[in-house]
């Protein structure tokens, strides 16, 4: 089989049944994925009368003309070679595939994480009321008549009935 060549996007023709199977949303990945790291596997192709008809790239293809590009890297083959490719469990397209999802499934996790992290790091960061700060050290800063130092409240209920008993705001 020959090695990859650049084929002319308009010359390529895509048969009605693998038009069905057009997914756009691996179309944008992919295209995603040209931008970033260019063309990485090659489409297969094989001449028919003045053309060549796609047997195997699909989304790659749709992907450059999404992306206004005139020509693709290929391979020229024949529908055997399509068939053989296919019947392989593995293909090189479908580990890049893998790869892809891979990476984007850790990248979700770690933002996922780092939202986590940074909204407990948030709840812990909230300054305590003032009650509360004089509370626990000891200082009368509340309103209404000085307590006892010695009425040193405990948990939430006692200190509302103090603050009932004292007069004080609560």
């Amino acid at each position: 089989m020959p090695g990859p060549e650049c084929l002319p996007i308009d010359q390529i023709y895509v048969p009605l049944k693998k038009r069905k199977t057009l997914r756009p949303e691996v179309v944008q990945e992919i295209a995603a994925s040209i931008l970033e790291v260019g063309q990485q596997l090659p489409i297969l192709v094989r001449p028919d009368e003045g053309r060549l008809v796609l047997l195997e790239g699909l989304h790659r293809l749709e992907a450059c003309k999404a992306l206004g590009e005139t020509t693709i890297i290929g391979v020229l083959g024949s529908a055997e070679t399509a068939h053989h490719k296919a019947l392989l469990s593995d293909t090189a397209e479908t580990e890049a595939e893998r790869d892809k999802m891979a990476r984007l499934k850790k990248l979700r996790l770690e933002k996922e994480a780092a939202d986590r992290s940074t909204a407990s790091a948030a709840a812990t960061m909230k300054p305590e009321s003032t009650e509360l700060r004089s509370t626990r050290s000891g200082k009368n800063i509340g309103r209404g008549p000085s307590r006892d130092a010695g009425s040193k409240t405990k948990t939430l209920s006692e200190w509302l009935t103090q603050q009932k008993r004292d007069g004080g705001r609560y």
